[in-house]
Protein backbone atom coordinates (compact mmCIF):
# COMPACT_ATOMS: atom_id res chain seq x y z
CA UNK A 1 0.00 0.00 0.00
CA UNK A 2 1.48 3.37 -0.93
CA UNK A 3 1.66 6.25 1.55
CA UNK A 4 -1.51 8.16 0.51
CA UNK A 5 -3.49 4.90 0.51
CA UNK A 6 -2.13 3.96 3.93
CA UNK A 7 -2.93 7.38 5.36
CA UNK A 8 -6.48 7.21 3.98
CA UNK A 9 -6.94 3.75 5.53
CA UNK A 10 -5.45 4.98 8.82
CA UNK A 11 -7.85 7.94 8.89
CA UNK A 12 -10.84 5.69 8.30
CA UNK A 13 -9.81 3.33 11.11
CA UNK A 14 -8.97 6.13 13.54
CA UNK A 15 -12.41 7.61 12.87
CA UNK A 16 -13.88 4.21 13.78
CA UNK A 17 -11.87 4.37 17.02
CA UNK A 18 -13.20 7.90 17.59
CA UNK A 19 -16.76 6.58 17.21
CA UNK A 20 -15.97 4.10 20.00
CA UNK A 21 -14.57 6.95 22.12
CA UNK A 22 -17.79 8.91 21.68
CA UNK A 23 -19.83 5.87 22.74
CA UNK A 24 -17.66 5.59 25.85
CA UNK A 25 -18.27 9.25 26.62
CA UNK A 26 -22.04 8.81 26.21
CA UNK A 27 -21.79 6.06 28.85
CA UNK A 28 -19.92 8.36 31.24
CA UNK A 29 -16.48 6.86 30.57
CA UNK A 30 -13.29 8.68 29.60
CA UNK A 31 -13.61 8.95 25.79
CA UNK A 32 -10.96 6.60 24.47
CA UNK A 33 -11.62 4.14 21.67
CA UNK A 34 -9.70 1.48 19.77
CA UNK A 35 -10.11 -0.91 16.86
CA UNK A 36 -8.12 -3.93 15.71
CA UNK A 37 -7.63 -4.56 11.99
CA UNK A 38 -6.76 -7.90 10.37
CA UNK A 39 -6.47 -8.44 6.61
CA UNK A 40 -7.72 -4.91 5.98
CA UNK A 41 -10.92 -5.35 8.01
CA UNK A 42 -11.91 -4.14 11.47
CA UNK A 43 -12.36 -7.35 13.46
CA UNK A 44 -12.73 -5.87 16.93
CA UNK A 45 -13.63 -2.63 18.65
CA UNK A 46 -13.10 -1.36 22.14
CA UNK A 47 -13.98 1.59 24.30
CA UNK A 48 -13.15 2.45 27.86
CA UNK A 49 -15.35 0.35 30.13
CA UNK A 50 -13.64 0.65 33.53
CA UNK A 51 -16.65 2.21 35.26
CA UNK A 52 -19.33 0.05 33.63
CA UNK A 53 -17.42 -3.20 34.13
CA UNK A 54 -15.90 -2.30 37.52
CA UNK A 55 -12.61 -3.40 35.94
CA UNK A 56 -9.41 -1.34 36.12
CA UNK A 57 -8.04 -3.25 33.10
CA UNK A 58 -11.00 -2.44 30.82
CA UNK A 59 -9.17 0.24 28.82
CA UNK A 60 -10.25 0.59 25.19
CA UNK A 61 -7.12 -1.13 23.86
CA UNK A 62 -7.45 -4.14 26.18
CA UNK A 63 -11.16 -4.48 25.38
CA UNK A 64 -10.34 -4.44 21.64
CA UNK A 65 -7.46 -6.91 22.05
CA UNK A 66 -9.69 -9.32 23.97
CA UNK A 67 -12.36 -9.14 21.26
CA UNK A 68 -9.76 -9.65 18.52
CA UNK A 69 -8.36 -12.71 20.30
CA UNK A 70 -11.85 -14.19 20.42
CA UNK A 71 -12.51 -13.31 16.77
CA UNK A 72 -9.29 -15.00 15.62
CA UNK A 73 -9.39 -17.71 18.29
CA UNK A 74 -5.79 -16.88 19.14
CA UNK A 75 -4.07 -14.76 21.76
CA UNK A 76 -1.35 -13.89 19.25
CA UNK A 77 -2.46 -11.09 16.95
CA UNK A 78 0.68 -11.08 14.80
CA UNK A 79 -0.89 -9.87 11.57
CA UNK A 80 -3.03 -7.22 13.23
CA UNK A 81 -2.89 -3.46 13.65
CA UNK A 82 -4.30 -1.56 16.61
CA UNK A 83 -5.72 1.94 16.20
CA UNK A 84 -6.33 4.04 19.31
CA UNK A 85 -7.44 7.58 19.96
CA UNK A 86 -4.88 8.01 22.75
CA UNK A 87 -1.32 6.83 23.28
CA UNK A 88 -1.44 3.56 25.24
CA UNK A 89 -0.57 3.48 28.94
CA UNK A 90 1.99 1.01 30.34
CA UNK A 91 -0.64 -1.67 30.96
CA UNK A 92 -2.02 -1.41 27.43
CA UNK A 93 1.48 -1.23 25.93
CA UNK A 94 2.33 -4.48 27.70
CA UNK A 95 -0.82 -6.14 26.36
CA UNK A 96 -0.04 -4.88 22.84
CA UNK A 97 3.45 -6.38 23.06
CA UNK A 98 2.24 -9.71 24.45
CA UNK A 99 -0.37 -9.94 21.68
CA UNK A 100 2.40 -9.38 19.11
CA UNK A 101 0.52 -6.57 17.36
CA UNK A 102 2.33 -5.69 14.14
CA UNK A 103 1.41 -2.01 13.92
CA UNK A 104 0.14 0.61 16.37
CA UNK A 105 -1.46 3.83 15.17
CA UNK A 106 -2.56 6.30 17.83
CA UNK A 107 -3.86 9.83 17.52
CA UNK A 108 -3.11 11.94 20.61
CA UNK A 109 -0.03 11.68 22.78
CA UNK A 110 -0.63 11.22 26.51
CA UNK A 111 1.77 13.50 28.41
CA UNK A 112 0.70 12.04 31.77
CA UNK A 113 0.72 8.27 31.18
CA UNK A 114 1.79 7.55 27.60
CA UNK A 115 3.99 4.47 27.25
CA UNK A 116 4.90 4.78 23.57
CA UNK A 117 7.45 7.50 24.21
CA UNK A 118 5.66 10.41 25.89
CA UNK A 119 6.31 9.40 29.51
CA UNK A 120 7.59 5.83 29.24
CA UNK A 121 9.06 3.89 26.34
CA UNK A 122 7.51 0.46 26.83
CA UNK A 123 6.66 0.07 23.15
CA UNK A 124 9.82 -0.90 21.25
CA UNK A 125 11.99 -0.90 24.35
CA UNK A 126 15.38 -2.27 23.23
CA UNK A 127 15.43 -4.98 25.92
CA UNK A 128 12.08 -6.48 24.94
CA UNK A 129 11.73 -9.24 22.38
CA UNK A 130 8.98 -7.75 20.20
CA UNK A 131 9.00 -4.60 18.13
CA UNK A 132 6.24 -3.07 16.09
CA UNK A 133 5.63 -0.19 13.74
CA UNK A 134 4.32 2.89 15.53
CA UNK A 135 2.63 5.87 13.89
CA UNK A 136 1.13 8.79 15.78
CA UNK A 137 -0.32 12.23 15.36
CA UNK A 138 -3.02 11.60 12.77
CA UNK A 139 -6.26 13.19 14.11
CA UNK A 140 -4.36 14.17 17.27
CA UNK A 141 -6.07 17.56 17.54
CA UNK A 142 -9.56 16.07 17.23
CA UNK A 143 -8.91 13.25 19.69
CA UNK A 144 -7.13 15.56 22.11
CA UNK A 145 -10.06 17.99 21.99
CA UNK A 146 -12.49 15.16 22.72
CA UNK A 147 -10.57 14.38 25.92
CA UNK A 148 -10.02 18.02 26.94
CA UNK A 149 -13.71 18.83 26.47
CA UNK A 150 -14.73 15.77 28.48
CA UNK A 151 -12.53 16.72 31.45
CA UNK A 152 -13.47 20.41 31.22
CA UNK A 153 -17.16 19.49 31.55
CA UNK A 154 -16.44 17.29 34.57
CA UNK A 155 -14.68 20.06 36.50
Amino acid sequence: MDLPEQEAADLLRLRAAMAQARLAEEAGEVPVGAVVVHSGQIIATGQNRVLRDHDPTAHAEVVALRAAGLALENYRLEDCSLYATLEPCAMCAGAILHARIERLVYAAADPKAGAAGSVLSVINHPQLNHTLQVHSGLLADECGALLRDFFRRRR
